[in-house]
């Protein structure tokens, strides 16, 4: 399936076009690494560059790596892995700081690539169900958005957040009115945040630290600093230059530094803080839970890293940790608004999915029946409206979107089967009918 998937997509793109993407996860078909020779065959005339889901390792082909110039004596590379075969010969997979090998000589992807590609995720999404998404990009990603947005060609609802660093390029270029009548874009596009800091708890790198980080194409390198002074005279600033800033770390530390910065501050720029996506919160103190309430803050939580990371978490952090990690049950009983969503790549867009996760917490490898950390289970009602009105509100938008009542936009997914009355299990084979005739679709 993996050597065919690649083999079809190259047959329609022309020759010389790099092949990107990809998100494989070779734990699906056994835990052995992809080799270039296995799809060399079939992508003579294609540089491949593909990732794996966690955005750490990719493949590159024979044509990719002959692109770069990496030959059969490339020397190793700091902080990374050139991965080799038994004679010492690269197999395509480059890990870490040795992608940039091949990522420093790629040439940046064609207009028509690019919307082939925002076109295929919109139509995705919308099969899945979802209406609306945050972006957390960068400027190019931005320039394909607006010109599907100025072609009127948008389906999925987009909040767009470039890297904090460029807060001030940001400001300037709202200030211009570039985005709908208000400058900052309209019902389709929306561009107000710049995101800071990114993390999630993961076996490549995990820890009770501040850090800050630096976007590479579709991956991003966390950078560990020991001073957080300019991470939070960046927040400032962007913060007195009215925009919201989207703190997507999951570590402890950052989250007390963060709950600290915005309680010094106003109230709402501790809500434009937290609620412009305090993402994927993982492993928290029980002390700190009750902060999120104190700053009316929307964690912005994926239920799916529950049923994920919950096959191993617990040997890595421990028993103690365990219970706080993903703790949506405590997060709610201290009164925060939870906004579920993806993680996509890591985590895909899939509602139905994360219901059934924030649910169940039974582990994908259904070695937990009972639920991993029980005790943070929620509710169907609950789940529902983490990705309805959490949503709405983690995205400044719950005048407009999060319910169904009058002058609302119609943002309405229509689902087979009633979440709420079959048992919890079945929740993950409900299917959703997306949203464009739904009707005929439910009733096939």
């Amino acid at each position: 399936m993996f050597v065919a998937r690649i083999k079809a997509f190259a047959a329609t793109v022309p020759q010389g076009t790099w092949i990107t993407g990809g998100d494989w996860d070779h734990t699906l078909w056994g835990g052995e690494l992809p080799r270039r020779d296995w799809i060399d065959a079939v992508t003579p005339d294609h540089p491949v560059w593909i990732n794996r889901l966690d955005g750490h390792m990719a493949l590159a082909n024979t044509a990719a790596l002959r692109a770069a110039g990496v030959d059969d004596g490339v020397k190793d590379v700091a902080g990374g892995e050139i991965v080799r075969d038994a004679t010492g010969r690269p197999t395509g997979v480059l890990k870490d700081n040795a992608m940039g090998l091949v990522e420093a000589k790629m040439p940046p992807a064609s207009d028509v690539m690019n919307d082939r590609a925002l076109d295929a995720a919109m139509t995705y999404v919308a099969a899945q169900g979802v209406t609306a998404v945050h972006h957390m990009g960068t400027w190019d990603e931005l320039a394909v958005f607006e010109r599907a947005w100025r072609a009127h060609r948008l389906s999925t609802r987009i909040q767009a957040a470039v890297p904090l660093s460029t807060w001030e390029r940001l400001r300037d270029t709202l200030a211009a009115r570039r985005f709908g009548a208000d400058g900052r874009g309209d019902a389709w596009l929306k561009v107000r945040h710049a995101e800071g800091v990114r993390g999630r708890l993961s076996r490549v790198a995990y820890g009770r630290v501040p850090r800050t980080v630096h976007w590479t194409r579709r991956r991003t390198v966390a950078l560990f600093v020991t001073q957080p002074g300019d991470l939070y005279a960046a927040i400032s600033r962007a913060d007195t230059a009215d925009l919201h800033v989207a703190d997507t770390r999951s570590a402890t530390a950052p989250t007390r530094r963060s709950s600290t910065f915005s309680n010094a501050s106003s109230a709402r720029t501790a809500r434009r803080i937290a609620a412009s996506g305090s993402s994927t919160r993982s492993d928290l103190r029980p002390a700190d839970i009750p902060r999120f309430k104190a700053w009316a803050s929307s964690p912005a939580v994926q239920p799916y890293h529950a049923i994920d990371d919950g096959r191993w978490a617990g040997k890595v952090i421990g028993p103690v940790r365990s219970r706080t990690t993903y703790a949506f049950r405590s997060l709610l009983d201290a009164g925060a608004t939870l906004a579920f969503g993806s993680d996509w790549y890591v985590a895909p867009p899939t509602p139905l999915e994360g219901i059934y996760a924030a649910v169940t917490r039974r582990t994908l490898d259904d070695r937990n029946p009972g639920g991993w950390v029980p005790e943070q289970k929620i509710s169907v009602e609950e789940a529902l409206t983490a990705y309805t009105r959490g949503g709405a509100y983690a995205s400044f938008s719950e005048g407009d979107t999060g319910a169904i009542m009058p002058g609302m936009l119609a943002d309405i997914t229509v689902i087979d089967r009633d979440l709420r009355t079959i048992p919890a299990p079945e929740i993950r084979g409900a299917k959703s009918c997306g949203r464009s005739s739904a009707a005929a679709r439910c009733s096939k």
